[in-house]
Parts: structure tokens; C-alpha cells; sequence
């Protein structure tokens, strides 16, 4: 009868690195939706696709791009443009390039919500996170979420 190896657990120094990243991952996306919900009526996730949209070339991107750009799935981004679609902020075309693709376009309505919601969002996170650090903190903050964001190789 074989026995599983004994886990690698967390010394303390770990487990409190780890509580405070755990934290911050369940506390920013409250803070961060609460904000834009009470002051335009969109969700975080929601203004991180137009923000998206918002940089691209033309505020153009193919829908595959865009999923990846915002973290989501195919299937979720599609509801979500769908609701920007209903709200005239977002539309939807075949891709020029190739038909099988589509492409999501903000609209010149969808740039101006996303010009009047930044300066609260901004300010959100101002208080949230960056005015709150150093920027010897911030330097060290950038380098961590570099290094935990960087895939591993192999990974899909």
C-alpha cells in the first residue's frame, strides 16, 4: 500500500503572502464593480471591455482578442457585448479580413460613456490601490504581478 507524498505546506511567512493576495483578489472586484455600478450603471467587467475597445486601433478588436484581452471566455464575452449592444455602447461586424471572425466596435456613444466613467474609475483605484503605496511599492507590486502573470511554459 503506497502512501501519497506529504504536501508542501505553507511555512507562516507564505501562508500570510498568500492570505494577502487571496484578499485582494476577493476584495478589489466588490470595491471595484460597487463603484462603477453606483456611479454608471456598469459592471467592472463590462468597462474593462469598452476600455479595451477604447485603446484598439478604429476601437476595433476581434472578439477572440477581446476575450483574451479581458480575461473572460468566448460564451461570457458574447452576453456582455450583447447587453453593451442593446445600450448602443458596443457593435458587432464580421471581421474584413477574414469572415469567420467577428469583430467588436465601440461606438461613439461607447467612447463617451467610457470618457465620462474613467475619472471615477481612476479615482477608485487611486484610493483603492495606488495612493495607499509608495513607488518603491508600486515598483515591487508591478514586478510581483508580472511574475505571477507570466504563464508558465506549456500553458495554455
Amino acid at each position: 500500500m503506497s502512501t501519497a507524498p506529504e504536501p508542501n505546506w505553507l511555512d507562516d511567512e507564505e501562508m500570510d503572502a498568500w492570505i494577502q493576495v487571496a484578499t485582494a483578489l476577493a476584495h478589489l472586484p466588490h470595491a471595484l464593480d460597487a463603484q462603477l455600478l453606483r456611479d454608471a450603471q456598469i459592471t467592472h467587467f463590462e468597462y474593462e471591455v469598452m476600455a479595451a475597445l477604447s485603446e484598439a486601433p478604429d476601437h476595433t478588436l476581434r472578439m477572440s482578442q477581446l476575450a483574451e484581452l479581458s480575461y473572460g471566455s468566448l460564451s461570457r464575452l458574447s452576453h456582455v457585448v450583447g447587453r453593451l449592444e442593446k445600450r448602443g455602447w458596443v457593435g458587432r461586424h464580421p471581421c474584413p479580413e477574414n469572415g469567420r471572425f467577428t469583430n467588436a466596435v465601440l461606438t461613439e456613444s461607447g467612447w463617451e460613456k467610457v470618457v465620462a466613467t474613467a475619472p471615477g474609475y481612476v479615482a477608485n483605484v487611486r484610493e483603492l490601490v495606488i495612493d495607499r503605496l509608495t513607488r518603491a511599492q508600486l515598483r515591487q507590486v508591478s514586478a510581483i504581478g508580472r511574475r505571477i502573470n507570466t504563464r508558465p511554459t506549456g500553458s495554455p
